[in-house]
Parts: C-alpha cells; sequence; structure tokens
C-alpha cells in the first residue's frame, strides 16, 4: 500500500499538511495499545487453556472493550446532524473605523472551520428537513477565536431566550412516542405569533436547501463593533453564496430523501475534493446607536430585518478542505455565540444574551470543561489566564501562582480590551418589548416571491398544517397567515378547506403593532 500522510488537527487549523515524523507503510505499521505498548493478537482473546473462559487480565481486550463502549458523547440537543469543512477568510476591507478587530486588517488570511446542521435531527438523520441550516464559523484569529454562530435565514422564530427550551420541546420528537408531531410544533406556534415571518420564509423553496453551498448564512442577531475610539456601531452579518441559493421543491423531497438522505454532505464534499471550492462573500449592515430608533419595530428583535440599510462588502470565505477525522472535528468542535475578540461584542438582543451562556454551557456539557483544549477548538494564540484543572487538562501550566493580582508572576492586562461602556437608565423589568409587529415583514417576503414559489410555500406549509390536529391552533395559525398576506392566508384557506369566515374574524383581531 502506497505511504499515507496524516494531517494533524493543530496543522489542520494553520492550513498546513504535516507529514509523520517517520513514514511507514500501514501494512507494517506496529498495532499498539493507548500506552504504546505492542499488540501481539487483535483477533484471539486470552483464556484459561482451549476450553476454559475469557480471562480479566487480557489488557488488550479489556481496553478495547472499555473505549468502544465509550465511544459516543452525548448528542447535540439542536444541530446535532452537521458537516465541516476547513477553509480561510480573506477580508477586503478596511473596518479600522469600525472595529479593532484584526480578523478584518487588510492583508490578513484567517483560517476558519465552518460547520453547517439541520437544527432538529438526530445524528444520521435525512438532511432533506424542513429545518433551518445551522451556519456556524470558527475563525482562528491573532486575537483568539471568534465564532460566528447563525443559520441561513436573516431572522429566528423567538425573540427571548426564556422561551428557547420550549421552543426546542415542542418541535423535537414527542416525549410519548419519540416521534415528531406537527400538533406539538403548532401548539407553541399558535401562542408565539413573533414566529409567523420565520415560518414564512421556512416553507419557501430556500427554506429546504439542496446543498449547503447554495444557500446563504447569517449571524441573524445585532452584535457591536467597537473602534479604538471607544466608539460603538450595531451590525449585522450576512454570507452570499457565490453559487447562488438553490433549494428542493415540495414534490422533490421524497425522492430526493429516497435518492440519498445524505445528500447535501455528499454534494459539499464532492465538490471540494473536485477543486471546485465553495465561496461566500460576507457582508454587514451598520447602524449608529442612535439610528435603532429609525424602525416602526424594536431594532434588537431577532424576528425583523433591518429593511432599507445597505449592505457592505468586507471579504470573502472559502472552504477548501474535508477534515481527516470527522468525530475530532466536527463532533468535538464547539461554537459559542460568547467567543468574541476585541472590536465585536453581544448586542441588547435578548435571544443573543441567552445564546451567549447556553451555547458555551451546553458544549461544557458535551465535551468537559477543558472543551476549548481540544485541537479543533484550541486557538492559534497562546492562553494565559488562572483557569486550571477539571476532567482532560493538559494545558501545560506550571508555577504556583494560579491567581491576580500577584507580585510574584503578573499577567499582563490591557485597558485598551476593556467592554465597551453602555448607558443605563430607568429600573429592570420583565414585559415584552414595545413594538413587537409580527405579521408585517413576513407578509412582504411572501409577495416578494414569484408565482410558482408561492404556490410550492402554501403546497409545503399546508401539508403540515393538515397534519395539526387542534382546530384552535390550526385556524390561528391561518389568522396568523392570512394577516400577513390576504392572499396567502385565501390559499391556505383553500388548501385546508378551512372556513374563510372564521379566519377573516380571527385575523381582524389581531394587532400588527
Amino acid at each position: 500500500m502506497h505511504n499515507r500522510k496524516r494531517t494533524s488537527l493543530r496543522a489542520a487549523i494553520s492550513l498546513a499538511i504535516a507529514p509523520l515524523a517517520v513514514s511507514i507503510p500501514l501494512a507494517h505499521a506496529q498495532m499498539t495499545r493507548d500506552n504504546g505498548s505492542p499488540v501481539g493478537d487483535n483477533q484471539n482473546s486470552q483464556t484459561a487453556g482451549p476450553n476454559g473462559p475469557v480471562l480479566l487480565q487480557d489488557s488488550h481486550l479489556i481496553e478495547k472493550l472499555q473505549r468502544f463502549d465509550r465511544e459516543r458523547i452525548p448528542e447535540r440537543v439542536v444541530h446535532a446532524r452537521g458537516t465541516g469543512a476547513f477553509g480561510e477568510f480573506v477580508p477586503s476591507a478596511d473596518l479600522s473605523d469600525l472595529s479593532v478587530a484584526q480578523v478584518f486588517a487588510p492583508g490578513t488570511k484567517t483560517p476558519v472551520f465552518v460547520r453547517f446542521s439541520t437544527v432538529m435531527g438526530y445524528r444520521g438523520s435525512p438532511e432533506q428537513a424542513r429545518d433551518p441550516r445551522g451556519f456556524a464559523i470558527k475563525f482562528y484569529t491573532q486575537q483568539g477565536n471568534w465564532d460566528m454562530v447563525g443559520i441561513n435565514w436573516p431572522i429566528f422564530f423567538i425573540r427571548d431566550a426564556i422561551k428557547f427550551p420550549d421552543f426546542v420541546h415542542a418541535n423535537k420528537p414527542s416525549a410519548v412516542t419519540g416521534v415528531q408531531d406537527a400538533d406539538l410544533a403548532y401548539d407553541f406556534f399558535a401562542h408565539t405569533p413573533e414566529a409567523t415571518n420565520m415560518l414564512t420564509h421556512l416553507y419557501s423553496n430556500a427554506g429546504m436547501p439542496d446543498s449547503y453551498r447554495k444557500m446563504d448564512g447569517f449571524g441573524v442577531h445585532a452584535f457591536k463593533f467597537v473602534n479604538a475610539r471607544g466608539e460603538v456601531h450595531y451590525v449585522k452579518f450576512h454570507w452570499k453564496s457565490q453559487q447562488g441559493i438553490h433549494g428542493l421543491r415540495p414534490n422533490e423531497i421524497e425522492a430526493s430523501i429516497g435518492k440519498d438522505w445524505n445528500l447535501t454532505t455528499n454534494d459539499l464534499y464532492g465538490a471540494i475534493r473536485k477543486g471546485d471550492f465553495p465561496k461566500w462573500d460576507l457582508y454587514i449592515q451598520v447602524l449608529k446607536p442612535s439610528e435603532l430608533q429609525q424602525f416602526d419595530f424594536d431594532a434588537l428583535d431577532d424576528t425583523k430585518e433591518w429593511v432599507g440599510v445597505p449592505e457592505r462588502k468586507v471579504g470573502t470565505m472559502v472552504l477548501n478542505r474535508v477534515p481527516d477525522n470527522y468525530f475530532e472535528s466536527t463532533e468535538e468542535s464547539a461554537f459559542a455565540p460568547s467567543r468574541l475578540v476585541p472590536g465585536i461584542e453581544l448586542s441588547e438582543d435578548r435571544m443573543l444574551q441567552g445564546r451567549g451562556f447556553s451555547y458555551a454551557d451546553t458544549q461544557m456539557y458535551r465535551l468537559g470543561a477543558n472543551f476549548n483544549s481540544l485541537p479543533i477548538n484550541r486557538p492559534v494564540v497562546p492562553v494565559r489566564n488562572n483557569n486550571q484543572d477539571g476532567a482532560m487538562n493538559a494545558s501545560g501550566r506550571t508555577g504556583e501562582v494560579n491567581y491576580e493580582p500577584s507580585t510574584i508572576a503578573e499577567i499582563a492586562q490591557d485597558a485598551k480590551y476593556k467592554y465597551s461602556n453602555l448607558p443605563l437608565s430607568g429600573t429592570t423589568q420583565q414585559r415584552a418589548i414595545d413594538k413587537k409587529q409580527p405579521f408585517k415583514q413576513a407578509g412582504v417576503f411572501f409577495r416578494s416571491l414569484s408565482e410558482q414559489d408561492k404556490t410550492d410555500l402554501v403546497t409545503a406549509m399546508a401539508g403540515d398544517l393538515r397534519n395539526v390536529r387542534n382546530e384552535a391552533n390550526r385556524y390561528t395559525m391561518l389568522s396568523y397567515f392570512n394577516k400577513a398576506d390576504s392572499g396567502l392566508g385565501a390559499r391556505l384557506i383553500k388548501a385546508l378547506n378551512a372556513d374563510s369566515a372564521k379566519v377573516k374574524a380571527l385575523s381582524d383581531k389581531l394587532s400588527d403593532d
């Protein structure tokens, strides 16, 4: 067999291929145990004579079974079905007027790892699911790792993280049957009118991408850029696919699953292996803090787009390498919106604030307290702090001083990396935002579609609404879509043979303020 070269994950991050120190034909490589000692027989267990029982002292057998029993780690609660690839990001615009983040400095090239995913499906589930697609990018910058954790739409279903566990529970398989149930999902959505915009997008043909290469990505939330003068601007991120956007029509989905339910992974990896490297251009929208009030909706509501705010191209990302090891890259990669670098901060978006905690916390549960030390998550710059110990710690820290301040051993700090200042006033509260406007943008989106796309959206949406057994919830949802656009409502009423007068009466009671 010909000689092989392996890429270490550390080298993978730096996009350099590092060969083994000694190139050995695999046919003659010595098998070892985890401690490095050679294995003499991997086919037969040690026994007490030819007919006796297997011996507990067969340490190779015991270790092999122990390791096999522990191969699985907890599956992600959401985004379990994922696909990853390596690449690089190159900026095309100098953003020093907006941010001190070096990832945007002219002339830099930043290694990235991107993980695409479905949201509700388990590992191994079909990729052709009516589901948002995760679009998470880890930038290995010279200021530490920056995670941009988004999806293929610029909006989301809910605006407050306190609703997130309920949203997931309602859309995951039933706690009784273990099967996803539209009746449960729409029981939640019937009480969540803010989801109307995202649902309208989700049931469009672009809501069922036939390729990870042929979909856009978004940061969804507003983030803050902070420049060297401490000035703050609010930004939104948009990855535009150079391959264009293409999705499956409702009548194509079943046949696609039957042909290949790993469609989007095979498409992505097939293209990369052929040298047809997919590319996305990064665009940003920018607002001054004083401009947040210019809309008739809350600008920090993640169920809304920033209408009329121009986009500015700031760079391009290319994916050019398939990982050598699925588990150590795609499965062990850990993304969290709280993993930021100087010059980029979280905004006051309520959903983002909750994600800032929850994502890092779930990775700590899945992978342990030292998940950031795993090669796929490890920064390319030195990590120096007083965090220590915990399961699987291999930081190599030395010395007695594991606290700060200290005159014995000081860790330098720089005031220029402090968080930005945010003026505050008023009292603490627990209430909804003032400008909710749950339906308007859903109608704008529907009216922007071609006639064929409108027909396909209604076909897909009616297919699920038909499975909603609770009539009150079904009519509530019809009233939401009718409020968004009377044409959409009329088409759904006809498709479901519903009572139009009843839908109109419910719709007339709704407010879009």
